[in-house]
């Protein structure tokens, strides 16, 4: 199995609703490293699983729709923890639609699987994977 990976990162500001999230009730901000990673078993006839250029602008795209935005403003989040593991999903869900429209160029097509993690800190993470 093949994989590349493609990082960026989003500033975000939200709140939570529920006892379990403690002071995280509040609206706060955060910074999330986001590392993209594309799976596949085959490379294409030039030797490459995914254009690593269209993979990093389209993941900055996805990435770019939720920075400097506060989430529970976002009528795409009404009614939901926008938890870590939340927004690993929606990137993940965001970035295989781009990849099955072919955005990512012809290379693409050996994409069999997705994998996103969300760095919260330098400790702590939330990866989401799907198959294509």
């Amino acid at each position: 199995m093949f994989s590349v990976t493609v990082r960026d990162h989003m500033m975000i500001a939200h709140s939570f609703t529920g006892e379990v999230f403690g002071p995280a009730q509040r609206l706060h901000g955060a910074t999330f490293v986001v590392d993209v990673t594309f799976r596949g078993p085959e490379l294409d006839s030039d030797g490459i699983l995914v254009d690593i250029g269209l993979a990093t602008e389209q993941v900055r795209q996805v990435v770019g729709e939720l920075s400097y935005r506060n989430l529970d403003d976002e009528p795409a989040f009404a009614g939901t923890n926008t938890t870590t593991e939340v927004l690993a999903r929606t990137i993940s869900e965001r970035v295989a639609e781009r990849v099955r429209a072919g955005d990512l160029g012809g290379a693409a097509g050996q994409v069999t699987g997705l994998a996103v993690r969300l760095h919260e800190s330098h400790v702590a993470w939330a990866t989401y994977e799907c198959d294509l």
